[in-house]
């Protein structure tokens, strides 16, 4: 099982980012995916999630209207579109599956939001 996080970088305040998430190793459209971000000095705060045909979403408060997931399963790859990026959205963003009650991550992508 892989998940190659791509896409963080450094953005100034209002900038966007897309970020995607290759998967490997387990089928990945009979799965439930998200993505989960850990700010510096923060523990694990759950972002967004997404079915497996990607019609059903959700997302933490804070960035709901500025976030959206999306997944393309004939290519194995989830996404984040990240649009109105603010200072307090700095953080390392991991995606996630759950495989037979264990979660899988991969190594992250950093994203910077700053002037």
């Amino acid at each position: 099982v892989q998940l190659v996080e791509s896409g963080g970088g450094m953005v100034q305040p209002g900038g966007s980012l897309r970020l995607s998430c290759a998967a490997s190793g387990f089928t990945f459209s009979n799965y439930d995916m998200s993505w989960v971000r850990q700010a510096p000095g923060k523990g694990p705060e759950w972002v967004s999630a997404s079915n497996t045909g990607g019609d059903m979403t959700d997302y933490v408060d804070s960035v709901k209207g500025r976030f959206t997931i999306s997944r393309d399963n004939a290519k194995n790859t989830l996404y984040l579109q990240m649009n109105s990026l603010k200072p307090e959205d700095t953080a390392i963003y991991y995606c996630n599956v759950l495989l037979f009650g264990t979660p899988r991550w991969g190594q992250g992508t950093q994203v910077t939001v700053s002037s």
